[in-house]
């Protein structure tokens, strides 16, 4: 089971981010759990200053923009 990550305060990009996550992880078959990381300073943690940001099991992928759902897929695999 993968473990699936979002970073961000809540703003609608972060919120996005969450959306197509777990979509382009369904669409693959991937078994995972979500948590989304709200804390500012669990995020700067990750090394992460602009939000929003994906982590997939402890590894950062993306920060600071919105994946392509392409982009989304390869992270995941």
């Amino acid at each position: 089971m993968k473990k699936l990550q979002i970073l961000g305060t809540g703003c609608p990009k972060c919120k996005k981010l969450t959306e197509m996550t777990e979509a382009a992880a369904k669409e693959a078959g991937i078994e995972y759990e979500l948590e989304k990381v709200t804390d500012i300073n669990d995020i700067v943690a990750f090394g992460v200053m602009t939000t929003p940001a994906l982590v997939v099991d402890g590894e950062v992928k993306v920060a600071g923009k919105l994946p392509t759902a392409s982009e989304l897929q390869t992270m995941l695999g």
